[in-house]
């Protein structure tokens, strides 16, 4: 069937199968742009006198970007999909965008098509590429314009934000749209519905393609894809629509910041959690790293993503492709999660007991129940408690003085 240009049409259409499954993505925010207020007494601390916004862009030069790299590490870390900012909010974009004259990494800056080089080393890494896109900019006359008449014209959607989004899709032929920067607006002024309708029913991507929910004032949690609601949402119980999370690895900034100190980066600990409580309650994580302005992503951005990769080396098979469980977290405790392959049941615990007794009250064992941890040979024994579910006995770890690192899985078969 065709989908019509309205919510009630375009909301009907199936989630492609791939991004449920997937789980884990890296998302990308690099570009000219600054986020802060802050950000004027530091062009005036550190720049000379009269240095406008516009200057930056030459600076920020990707001398040091290898898109090959990048795509390795984000494989290692364990990433299915990952997404780049193609435009922020002010409007530089990461290619020749053909509306966007001067003010674009082709033009200035890098000189290189950083969306089209980028998605060329994901592709080869099979990893699915999302572009991100800022329907909005700050500072365009046009959209100004169209704002100042309470958004009655539409001369910026129609000469600059729907001709970039149609080069996107024709160009680069996106696995994901991760739209943005559309609180100010109705999608009506978006024209979102009628976008929608051309890359679901006529694009090159329209069988495979995935949305988001940004696509106008009020759309957010209600209409398109998958659900991303807030920065860094998290429901408290089970949402009945497809969500995705999306955190940054930097706690205080999504963009690179050169003042940033190591309390402020997320440790392994808090990802993991994060990761685990999202694909519990059914959503994707989207886990975000700045790279510099010569396109370098720092060392302990590269180290936090290999520790997100060793861990799901490890205990992937109760993260990719799993599915929530009738139960999502133990009731007695928010340190264990459950997910499931068809009758496979997945606990995964973030503490390790003291005294190397895990204690489960929501799996009902039968007499033919298998319990194995994710990473370690051989089966382990399990008794039942007075009451219900399960005591299972862990393996012997070495006494060290540090708890052991955060987050195991039991694999749970022959239980209810």
């Amino acid at each position: 069937p065709r989908y019509r240009p309205d919510w009630a049409s375009l909301d009907a259409r199936p989630l492609p199968a791939w991004f449920d499954r997937a789980k884990v993505g890296v998302f990308v925010h690099w570009g000219v742009f600054s986020h802060d207020a802050a950000y004027e007494r530091f062009v005036s601390r550190r720049f000379p006198p009269g240095t406008t916004y516009a200057d930056f862009a030459p600076r920020f030069t990707a001398h040091d970007f290898q898109p090959r790299q990048w795509a390795q590490l984000f494989q290692r870390a364990g990433a299915r999909y990952v997404v780049l900012t193609t435009k922020h909010h002010e409007g530089f974009t990461n290619w020749g965008s053909p509306v966007s004259w001067n003010w674009n990494s082709v033009d200035t800056g890098p000189h290189r098509d950083l969306v089209g080089e980028l998605g060329e080393a994901l592709r080869e890494s099979n990893l699915r590429y999302g572009l991100y896109h800022s329907l909005m900019e700050w500072f365009n006359p046009l959209y100004l314009a169209d704002k100042q008449s309470d958004f009655k014209t539409q001369s910026f959607v129609l000469k600059k934000t729907m001709p970039e989004l149609y080069d996107l899709v024709l160009k680069y032929k996106p696995d994901l749209i991760w739209s943005d920067g559309d609180w100010e607006a109705p999608d009506s002024y978006w024209n979102s519905t009628s976008f929608l309708a051309w890359l679901y029913n006529d694009s090159p991507v329209k069988d495979t393609v995935v949305v988001n929910d940004r696509w106008g004032r009020g759309c957010s949690c209600h209409h398109g894809g998958f659900y991303n609601c807030a920065d860094r949402y998290r429901p408290g119980s089970l949402p009945e629509h497809k969500w995705e999370m999306c955190s940054s690895l930097d706690k205080l900034s999504w963009g690179y910041r050169s003042n940033m100190s190591l309390a402020e980066v997320m440790d392994e600990m808090s990802m993991i959690e994060e990761l685990v409580q999202t694909v519990s309650l059914g959503g994707n994580y989207l886990l975000n790293v700045g790279p510099t302005k010569e396109g370098v992503i720092v060392p302990i951005f590269q180290e936090r993503l290999l520790a997100l990769g060793r861990w799901l080396d490890t205990n992937g098979e109760a993260i990719y492709e799993s599915q929530p469980w009738r139960v999502q977290m133990e009731n007695t405790t928010d340190t264990v999660w459950y997910t499931c392959k068809g009758p496979v049941v997945f606990a995964i615990f973030l503490l390790w007991p003291r005294d190397r007794v895990l204690h489960l009250s929501s799996p009902i064992p039968s007499p033919g129940t298998q319990v194995t941890l994710l990473g370690f040979a051989g089966t382990l024994e399990w008794q039942k408690p007075p009451g219900q579910g399960m005591l299972i006995t862990l393996p012997y770890m070495l006494p060290s003085p540090l708890p052991p690192q955060s987050g195991w899985a039991v694999k749970l078969e022959g239980v209810k």
